[in-house]
């Protein structure tokens, strides 16, 4: 089952044209286990806290460009 924060994050990440690859990036993560976090199929430990925190900074990154 898919977490509401993933819902949230991904309609934020449509908002502002950020990808996965986007956020792996910001976070030094491969685009598929961001991928499998989104949708469900991961749930690590602090999942929320880093997906959020590279979509912030994703989001910087864009403001910056």
């Amino acid at each position: 089952m898919v977490a509401q924060w993933t819902t949230e994050v991904v309609g934020q990440m449509h908002t502002y044209g950020i990808t996965r690859k986007d956020l792996a990036e910001a976070v030094d993560m491969n685009p598929k286990y961001i991928g499998m976090i989104l949708n469900g199929k991961r749930n690590p430990k602090n999942g929320e806290a880093v997906v959020r925190f590279a979509l912030a900074k994703a989001i910087a990154k864009k403001g910056d460009g």
